[in-house]
């Protein structure tokens, strides 16, 4: 690991900007004194931030402009407009030319994936990129990709994302051979599309030392933490992602709602209190901020757009916990090793075919 990990944080991205990037950037940089931050936007907005963080003021180098991605805009229109002048372009310059090791922005996801496949091209054998989230289970936590950086994905991309989502939770979770499962309408092997079941035909026959095929994994297979990767193309993907953020939340909203009843429910709330708590320690969706865009030659983190700045923070760690497990040169072994997984995963999809 490098002693110092630079991390360029595109401060003008997500609904408040410099507001919430500054103070979550103060929070990182107290759990992790060896960061070293590019903070990139209008120097007037950051600079009033910064004067309250002492710490981070002496660890920062202010990069600006004025000049940022709207959240209307579309991937081709922040291409045109913001390429080499936006904060979130030059964050992403800034890894493409090794001043610093991570990007990490809360802005236009579309845009950053653009942006970031455009600028920093992606590893042999990758056709897309994909974004890779830690979901919150029963068991502890899942990766889980892709969640939305594209749409569909034929037999090739599916393992590649097996193989990338197996080298992410290997550096997380300490794990040689993480598990992998791919999300599917039913756990037989006669169901989900042709891609799908290819997918599956392969991971298993090939028996790749990179992780552990188990097979199909319906939707509610995810929060049980059946695997510690699950796979699924980006639309579904995002589908089971806002789907389990809006049920957390209505069961939270359920949950205050029952307890403000009756006497009797507040009563009972006392005494479970610790319990409650603990619960909503777990739902946190600060902790489960920061999904990695995993495929491309640079380790981009995108972070949620409306989170507050203790989610930002968790962002951040993604990123530096990235870097400390030099998880880019980890997949790219896995990827393109003589013999690799891709090569032989080609040999075994023409023989399906």
């Amino acid at each position: 690991m490098p002693s110092k990990v630079r991390i360029a944080l595109d401060a003008m991205g997500g609904d408040a900007g410099a507001a919430v990037v500054i103070p979550g950037a103060a929070i990182s940089l107290a759990r992790h004194r060896e960061i070293e931050f590019l903070l990139i936007g209008d120097r007037a907005k950051i600079e009033p931030e910064l004067d309250r963080h002492p710490a981070l003021k002496a660890a920062s180098k202010i990069i600006h402009t004025d000049v940022a991605v709207s959240g209307e805009d579309k991937p081709s229109q922040a291409l045109r407009r913001g390429r080499r002048t936006s904060s979130m372009w030059l964050a992403i310059d800034a890894v493409k030319k090794g001043e610093a090791d991570v990007a990490v922005s809360a802005g236009n996801t579309g845009a950053l994936m653009a942006m970031s496949r455009f600028h920093l091209r992606t590893l042999p054998g990758v056709d897309r990129p994909a974004i890779a989230g830690m979901w919150p289970t029963r068991r502890g936590d899942s990766v889980v990709l892709d969640l939305g950086a594209s749409i569909g994905g034929d037999t090739h991309h599916l393992v590649s994302l097996a193989i990338m989502g197996a080298a992410m939770a290997s550096v997380l979770f300490n794990k040689k051979r993480p598990t992998v499962g791919l999300l599917n309408i039913g756990v037989e092997e006669i169901k989900g599309h042709e891609e799908i079941r290819e997918a599956g035909e392969i991971l298993r026959a090939r028996n790749l030392p990179e992780l552990d095929y188990l097979g199909f994994v319906e939707g509610d297979g995810i929060g049980k933490g059946v695997a510690d990767v699950i796979v699924t193309e980006g639309y579904s993907g995002n589908i089971a992602l806002k789907a389990a953020e809006g049920t957390a939340r209505q069961m939270a909203e359920l949950l205050r709602d029952e307890m403000k009843r009756s006497w009797l429910s507040k009563l009972g709330y006392l005494f479970a209190r610790n319990a409650f708590q603990a619960l909503r320690n777990k739902m946190d969706p600060n902790k489960s901020n920061g999904g990695v865009l995993l495929g491309l030659n640079g380790i981009v983190v995108k972070s949620h757009g409306g989170i507050a700045a203790e989610g930002f923070a968790y962002a951040i760690d993604v990123g530096y916990e990235m870097v400390k497990f030099d998880l880019l040169n980890k997949i790219n072994q896995m990827l393109n090793r003589e013999g690799g997984a891709l090569s032989s995963v080609q040999a075994a999809q023409e023989a399906v075919s």
